[in-house]
């Protein structure tokens, strides 16, 4: 098979499911990029078409209309094929209580037919910190060592790409974090990850390209720092040496005092933050320290989400 630029590429991908109400088009003409080797996020509110997608790739839901690749092989030309390339963790928490890690992953290994002398899973387990767990029944693991098992077993047959749905949803901090470390460690040594969130810190802080989803097609693809450029407000912020009155020059940034500190806002892509540090200078306005704070994801993400038509 010759070698390929995406790891998932799908084309005018259409799907619709039918109900009392009618049909319910979960994805229209739905169009997607995934870079080998990147993190691609896949962002929406609830309904927008994520989960239906993921499910296409696992075989789980039959597109309608429309063509998909995985890692280059055409998922209706050769399914089984395509399917081993990727591992999918669901959002869903459904492993058998009644297995310990060691086996579940072991019994996962053999589903792919991988031989006993080619598996990993003492390896795996201790790359996601279950190796103290291995002979534990996972009905007595907690909940974030139930999802920490799921990430193990989409790894038994070493996909090329890892997709995520949800992989931190009812997690504590602490094990966010250090799935976060994981998953960029993975990440490096070749996996294409697309993960799927609700936390848009955690789309922030991993993703290099971000897809937003809405109504069942995508509203904005593009990468993470375009997105973030899209609202050009910024924050600035000046602990004063005194409090002094306000210049007519600096009115235009919505001056705000909280004790003696002044916060200015401005829109970056018409005046930099040197000349406003000048009208200060201009002003005998002296300051000990200053902060700058940028506009993250989330202000993006309900910027798009809102001029798409929901409220």
């Amino acid at each position: 098979m010759t070698d390929y630029i995406h790891s998932i590429e799908a084309k005018n991908v259409n799907k619709a499911f039918k109900s009392t109400r009618g049909e319910v088009h979960a994805l229209q003409n739905f169009n997607i990029k995934i870079k080998k080797g990147s993190i691609h996020g896949l962002l929406g509110p609830n309904g927008a078409g994520k989960s239906t997608f993921i499910n296409i790739l696992g075989g789980l839901v039959k597109k309608n209309t429309g063509n998909i690749t995985i890692c280059g092989i055409d998922i209706d030309k050769d399914q089984k094929n395509a399917k081993f390339k990727i591992g999918i963790v669901p959002q869903e928490l459904n492993i058998d209580p009644f297995f310990t890690p060691f086996e579940l992953l072991e019994l996962q290994a053999g589903l792919y037919g991988i031989s006993k002398k080619n598996r990993k899973t003492e390896k795996i387990l201790e790359n996601v910190g279950l190796i103290n767990q291995k002979h534990a029944y996972a009905r007595t693991l907690s909940g974030g060592m139930r999802r920490r098992l799921l990430v193990a077993k989409a790894l038994v047959h070493s996909p090329e790409m890892l997709i995520l749905d949800e992989p931190t949803a009812g997690v504590d901090v602490e094990l966010r974090s250090s799935l976060w470390k994981y998953i960029i460690e993975i990440n490096k040594k070749g996996t294409t990850v697309c993960l799927t969130t609700h936390y848009l810190e955690e789309a922030e802080k991993l993703c290099q390209n971000i897809t937003i989803l809405d109504k069942g097609g995508v509203i904005r693809d593009d990468t993470k720092i375009n997105l973030l450029n899209i609202i050009s407000t910024k924050t600035v912020s000046f602990d004063l040496v005194k409090k002094t009155e306000t210049p007519k020059e600096l009115m235009q940034f919505n001056p705000k005092f909280e004790k003696n500190k002044l916060i200015l806002s401005y829109d970056k892509s018409e005046i930099s933050l040197n000349q406003i540090i000048d009208i200060l200078r201009k002003n005998n306005i002296i300051f000990s320290e200053m902060n700058t704070y940028e506009s993250n994801l989330e202000n993006v993400f309900k910027k798009l989400i809102l001029s798409n038509g929901n409220n």
